[in-house]
C-alpha cells in the first residue's frame, strides 16, 4: 500500500494544476508521459492503478477515502482533484495538494505560464520548471524537476492534460484552500 501512495504522490506532483483563469471545482488530469530516470513510467502507473482495483473492496474504499481527503481520486486511469475558490483566483500553478510548495518565480504571456520552483518537502529537495497553458475548460502543462532526498537523485520529466469537469467535486475535498460552495 506504501508503493501505492508513493507512485500516487510522485504523479501528482508531476502534474501541476494551472490555477491562473481556473474555474473552482472538479478537474480530471491525464498524464501524457512521464519519464523517471530516463525509464518511461506510464505501464508502472497503469499497473499501480490495476493493484488498486484489485484491492479487496473495503481496503479499496479506504485508499479512495483517504485519497479524496488529499483531493485526489481516480477515475478511469485518470486523476481527479478539486480546486477550491482559494486556488482558482491564484495566479500560480497548485504543485502539491497541501501548498508545501509554491513557484518561486512565475512569467505569464497570453494563457502560458511559465514557474520555476524550489522547495523542501519531506526530506527531499525539489527543484524544477515548467510551463502551463490555459485554453478554454482545459490546461496542458510540461514539468522538468529533479529532487534530491536520502534515496539519491532523481530526475523526472512529464506533461499532462487537465479538463474542467464542472462544480461538482463529487466529494473530493479541495486543495489549494478552502471549498467551493454550491
Amino acid at each position: 500500500m506504501r508503493k501505492i501512495l508513493s507512485a500516487l504522490a510522485l504523479g501528482f506532483l508531476a502534474a501541476p494544476t494551472l490555477a491562473a483563469d481556473m474555474k473552482a471545482g472538479l478537474w480530471e488530469i491525464k498524464t501524457i508521459k512521464q519519464v523517471v530516470d530516463g525509464q518511461d513510467m506510464q505501464a508502472q502507473m497503469q499497473a499501480m492503478q490495476k493493484q488498486l482495483a484489485a484491492l479487496p473492496a473495503a481496503q479499496r474504499k479506504q485508499m479512495e477515502a483517504m485519497m479524496a481527503n488529499q483531493g485526489v481520486g481516480m477515475s478511469g486511469g485518470a486523476m481527479r482533484i478539486c480546486i477550491s475558490e482559494d486556488a482558482a483566483r491564484r495566479n500560480a500553478p497548485v504543485i502539491d495538494p497541501e501548498d508545501r510548495c509554491q513557484p518561486r518565480k512565475l512569467t505569464r504571456s497570453g494563457n502560458t505560464v511559465r514557474f520555476e520552483l524550489d522547495c523542501m518537502m519531506d526530506g527531499r529537495a525539489t527543484q524544477g520548471k515548467g510551463e502551463s497553458t490555459f485554453s478554454g475548460n482545459s490546461v496542458h502543462s510540461r514539468m522538468d524537476m529533479t529532487t534530491t532526498g536520502p534515496d539519491g537523485r532523481h530526475t523526472m520529466q512529464t506533461e499532462s492534460q487537465m479538463s474542467y469537469l464542472g462544480p461538482d467535486c463529487k466529494g473530493l475535498a479541495p486543495v489549494g484552500g478552502k471549498a467551493k460552495t454550491k
